[in-house]
């Protein structure tokens, strides 16, 4: 099915993970997809991925949390491919500790890139939606900004952050015909996760209702989903895909 047929779509960190899992699954439904993030290593592997879906497909790298660096990357965007459609921000860092330990460096490099990383580029971006009289905003936050966690003060403040961060841009830009929404992924099996050991993973499926780990396939559904032209009546929502962890 092509729904998003003519569309373009921005990923950002769509290198790996959910990132590239969300560009490959709005690729397949008839979106180009411009895959922003640190490494074009990357980059260019969902690149290729997407040109072998059928369709167009752009790499750029940008650090989030530099202004300059977004603006770059979104006057490269504006001019080609010459349009944004939908706008996922995914991008996304940790550097968990405990409060007492934690460094002001690693609070505001995961409040820098998580959360005003999707200001810079929502914001680089907005002047296209607005004009343009239509546009999908999709903000990745997490269940951590939902329910909080020991030793992630800075994730949880961020993934907060966008929550409300995304139901304002939903009430400024609905006159327009701009929607925005955020998916709180619970786990999910990702590089982040990798890290943990399996006695980890375990304890951490014990908690879950559904009792396993999500993919970043569950998650790049949603941003599906969210990015369908069926979906305008949807917006300022946050839409859990955890497994029933936060329910």
């Amino acid at each position: 099915m092509d729904e998003l047929a003519n569309q373009v779509a921005v990923v950002t960190g769509a290198g790996r993970g959910i990132g590239h899992a969300i560009a490959l699954k709005l690729a397949a439904s008839g979106a180009d997809v411009v895959a922003v993030g640190r490494t074009m290593e990357f980059l260019q592997k969902t690149m290729e991925e997407v040109r072998k879906l059928g369709r167009k497909a752009w790499a750029i790298a940008a650090d989030v949390a530099n202004a300059a660096s977004v603006e770059a990357a979104a006057t490269e965007i504006l001019k080609d491919p010459g349009r944004v459609d939908i706008l996922v921000n995914n991008a996304g860092v940790t550097r968990d500790g405990l409060l007492m330990r934690m460094s002001e460096a690693d609070w505001d490099a995961v409040l820098d890139t998580n959360l005003k990383g999707a200001f810079l580029f929502t914001k680089a971006l907005s002047r296209a939606f607005l004009k343009q009289r239509s546009g999908r905003i999709i903000n990745v936050t997490s269940v951590i900004g939902l329910r909080g966690n020991a030793g992630q003060c800075n994730y949880a403040a961020s993934k907060a952050g966008i929550i409300g961060f995304t139901k304002s841009c939903a009430r400024e830009f609905a006159s327009r015909g701009v929607t925005a929404n955020a998916i709180a992924p619970g786990f999910i099996q990702t590089a982040m996760t990798d890290k943990l050991s399996p006695e980890h993973k375990e304890a951490i499926a014990k908690e879950i209702p559904l009792a396993t780990l999500g993919t970043p396939e569950d998650v790049a559904h949603v941003a599906w989903f969210l990015a369908l032209p069926a979906s305008r009546y949807i917006t300022g929502q946050v839409l859990c895909v955890d497994g029933g962890l936060d329910m």
